[in-house]
């Protein structure tokens, strides 16, 4: 009898933890920063955490583009500049996801403070023409990236851009990202318009969507292409100077629950 405990046991302790592409059977509410418990590997700047099969993901807003994930001990940057990661106190990071080459994207000076030697950068073709990049991305392509995986989503205008038959944003240069914490997806969209991509994109729990003028789209665009997709939660981001209320009253109805936070905190 108590060997056939002590062998119970034992195989109960050799189970391996799912992988961290594997999903849950199912997920649970995603709640509000609110009455969420601080981790002391949380930068104290989290605005929101979300429930995953590996602990909780939680969410940095940082400035304008750039955005501090944090998760299963890893920290994953989106577009650091030097202006959004001069805070000495934030993590030196896992990856970098960079969308675009466009200075509040792609900083040098941003990525030289977050890096350390084993970060790894992942970004377009066009970002790797101008640093190094550890993992080139293009639209569609699916990698597994430390404990994340990742797909690139096409990112681009299709109709602004600085004179007749130029765009800001080219199809083919820059990447949105789809990002896989478990079973709970996160896209972040980068500069881009109201595309077919974006509108296509299926099961989405958290999304950052840009939205201003005139490198990508107002307001309303935005609120056309999320009304199509319909993520849980919706993080408006890259807005300096629009108007955000907008937002309300195009989704008003559609189920996705709009979290507007501090990108342009005051500077001291």
């Amino acid at each position: 009898m108590r060997r056939a405990l002590l062998l119970l046991l034992l195989a109960g302790c050799s189970k391996a933890p799912p992988g961290p592409g594997a999903a849950p059977s199912s997920n649970p509410p995603l709640p509000s920063a609110a009455g969420a418990a601080p981790s002391a590997a949380v930068s104290p700047r989290a605005t929101d955490r979300f429930p995953t099969a590996h602990g909780e993901l939680s969410v940095v807003p940082l400035e304008h583009a750039s955005i501090l994930f944090q998760w299963h001990g890893e920290s994953i940057y989106v577009d650091p500049t030097a202006s959004a990661v001069s805070d000495p106190a934030l993590p030196r990071a896992d990856v970098v996801f960079v969308t675009d080459i466009h200075p509040d994207h792609l900083d040098p000076a941003g990525l030289e403070r977050v890096r350390k030697s084993t970060t790894r950068v992942v970004g377009p073709q066009a970002v790797a023409d101008k640093t190094h990049v550890d993992v080139v991305m293009s639209g569609g392509d699916t990698r597994q990236i430390a404990d994340v995986v990742a797909t690139a989503v096409p990112m681009y205008n299709l109709k602004r851009g600085p004179a007749a038959g130029q765009v800001y944003h080219d199809k083919g240069r820059g990447d949105g990202y789809e990002l896989a914490f478990d079973a709970l997806h996160v896209y972040v969209s980068g500069d881009t318009e109201c595309t077919p991509e974006m509108k296509a994109l299926e099961k989405i729990d958290v999304a950052f969507v840009c939205m201003n003028l005139p490198y990508t789209m107002p307001p309303d665009e935005a609120a056309e292409c999320v009304a199509a997709f319909k993520p849980s939660v919706l993080f408006p981001y890259h807005y300096r100077g629009s108007d955000l209320g907008v937002l309300d009253a195009k989704l008003a109805g559609t189920g996705v629950e709009i979290r507007k936070r501090d990108w342009y905190p005051a500077k001291p």
